[in-house]
């Protein structure tokens, strides 16, 4: 009995160290929030862009961007990133007919590690 709890945990040794080392894509994005501050409806939709490194040891796939609004439009990389290498998400936000404060995000699902990222745009709309 002895004997297979000594082999038992070596096997559990064995797989941890597997699994640390598994080959996998990562999205690091070094910010998650842009504030566009004050914006004027009349002067119509802003873009901001989100940077990203793929920090995994295999390439990158964004499956989806889904943004909480359809006054927000994200548009992302369709090709895969290769590890070590950056990629961009550019948010274009349209103000009209939504005067005041705001707050979206954007669902970026890839097949990384952490498989959904959340950025957030936030930011004050002035009426026409």
């Amino acid at each position: 009995m002895k004997r297979l709890s000594v082999i038992f945990a070596t096997l559990l040794v064995v797989l941890a160290a597997t699994a640390a080392t598994a080959d996998y894509a990562q999205a690091t994005f070094p910010e998650l929030t842009h504030d566009f501050g004050t914006i004027k409806e009349a002067k119509g939709p802003v873009t901001t862009t989100f940077e990203f490194v793929n920090t995994g040891n295999k390439p990158l796939i964004i499956v989806e961007a889904m943004a909480s609004c359809g006054c927000t439009r994200p548009e992302y990389p369709t090709r895969p990133i290769k590890p070590g290498k950056k990629g961009k998400i550019s948010v274009t936000y349209s103000p009209i007919g939504r005067p005041g404060a705001f707050r979206k995000t954007i669902k970026v699902k890839t097949n990384g590690r952490e498989r959904v990222t959340t950025l957030t745009i936030t930011g004050t709309v002035v009426p026409k």
